[in-house]
């Protein structure tokens, strides 16, 4: 069964780790689990308090396929967890590393970013709020989620693009990835190609 590890903070963002958590399992069959830098409650933005039982340093035995770093209000304090070499660490063994919203600060922080086509709410939000990003070069403005080289980054307003990228380096089968992207983007299509689609 594939594994995905998704790490929540405080102030998590509601939207972001939905699809991948509301789909990846019951209808994809992965295992997706939750992951907190400290055991316990933690609140979304949206005012959800969740009960995470399960630590950063428990990442490992998991054995995930995809760590997911969700955006949230943290990320761009003093309050951030230090995650990089956790991430880093990670990658160096073959996991793919997934950032969206200010969980692509958490990617920079960790170099992650500098050599690899990537994507976050804008260059300047990266610039500002990681020091050791090095990476402006590679930035690619883009209002859906990028991939490169097991590395994963999206805006905070594109979860079903990062989402579909998550699946994908998840090894979710290409049709049945299509078929995903297609029933979540019909909403957006005219009637008829709507209709088409599903």
């Amino acid at each position: 069964m594939t594994k995905i590890a998704v790490i929540l903070t405080q102030g998590f963002a509601d939207w972001e780790y939905a699809f991948i958590a509301g789909t990846g399992g019951p209808f994809f069959g992965m295992q997706v689990e939750f992951f907190t830098p400290q055991a316990g409650e933690v609140k979304s933005q949206g005012g959800l308090a969740a009960i995470v039982s399960r630590r950063l340093d428990e990442i490992r035995a998991f054995e995930p396929s995809v760590i997911v770093v969700v955006g949230g209000t943290i990320w761009e304090t003093e309050q951030a967890p230090d995650i990089a070499d956790l991430l880093r660490a990670h990658h160096e063994r073959g996991v793919a590393i997934a950032g969206v919203c200010g969980g692509t600060l958490a990617l920079a922080r960790a170099g992650l970013l500098n050599e690899v086509s990537h994507t976050s709410n804008n260059a300047e939000f990266l610039q500002q709020n990681a020091q050791n990003y090095r990476g402006v070069a590679h930035y690619c403005p883009s209002a859906s989620a990028i991939s490169d080289r097991r590395v994963i980054s999206a805006p905070g307003t594109a979860p079903v693009s990062f989402t579909a990228a998550v699946f994908e380096a998840a090894g979710l089968a290409t049709d049945t990835l299509q078929q995903f992207k297609a029933m979540l983007g019909a909403e957006h299509m005219e009637p008829e190609m709507a209709e088409a689609a599903s």
